[in-house]
């Protein structure tokens, strides 16, 4: 079944909510994968924990309390304020890298579809990033310009206020119409 573009743009954003920035890095959380996967948290963190090999530091890590406590209190309308309450376990985040390795420990076609839409949005933030880096590098090229030409564009700007003033005073004009003369006294 083919999806539409406004279903396949919804999916895409209800992946981008869902992505945190933590430690600096961009990750998902245990339990929206699992909710995306359709699976329980618990099988998904099992199948981890069997494969941990495949899942360094750098591909997946427990949130510290703190961590926890923050994200939660940075994102209250997000899928965190709803059943949440009363973890006892800290929840996991799954770098770009570990979302992909899950793909090869989760082995449903849910999974599978999944991983590829996460993959994608994933590689869409990069190029973003990537084009607002550049963007910036341009910005603070301008601005050096900019600096080392400030005399002359305060110059410019006094000249144009001095002819804007000129432009908005009122010149004298000679007066039109009947010209009266005082009274003859008789």
């Amino acid at each position: 079944m083919a999806k539409t573009y406004l279903q396949m743009l919804v999916a895409e954003q209800k992946i981008l909510n869902r992505i945190y920035v933590i430690r600096n890095q961009k990750v998902m959380l245990d339990r929206d994968l699992a909710e995306m996967y359709g699976v329980e948290t618990r099988r998904l963190n099992e199948q981890v924990k069997r494969n941990s090999k495949r899942f360094p530091k750098d591909f997946m890590f427990t949130l510290t309390p703190k961590e926890f406590s923050n994200l939660m209190s940075q994102i209250a309308t997000s899928s965190l304020s709803a059943g949440w309450g009363g973890t006892r376990k800290l929840p996991n985040a799954f770098t770009e890298q570990g979302v992909a390795m899950l793909s090869s420990v989760l082995n449903s076609d849910t999974a599978i579809e999944v991983n590829i839409r996460i993959i994608r949005v994933f590689t869409k933030l990069r190029e973003y990033t990537l084009t607002h880096t550049e963007i910036l590098m341009q910005l603070a090229k301008l601005e050096k310009e900019v600096k080392g030409n400030s005399h002359d564009i305060e110059n410019i700007f006094a000249v144009l206020k001095e002819l804007i003033e000129k432009q908005s005073t009122p010149k004298p004009r000679n007066t039109i119409g009947f010209k009266q003369y005082a009274d003859k006294k008789e």
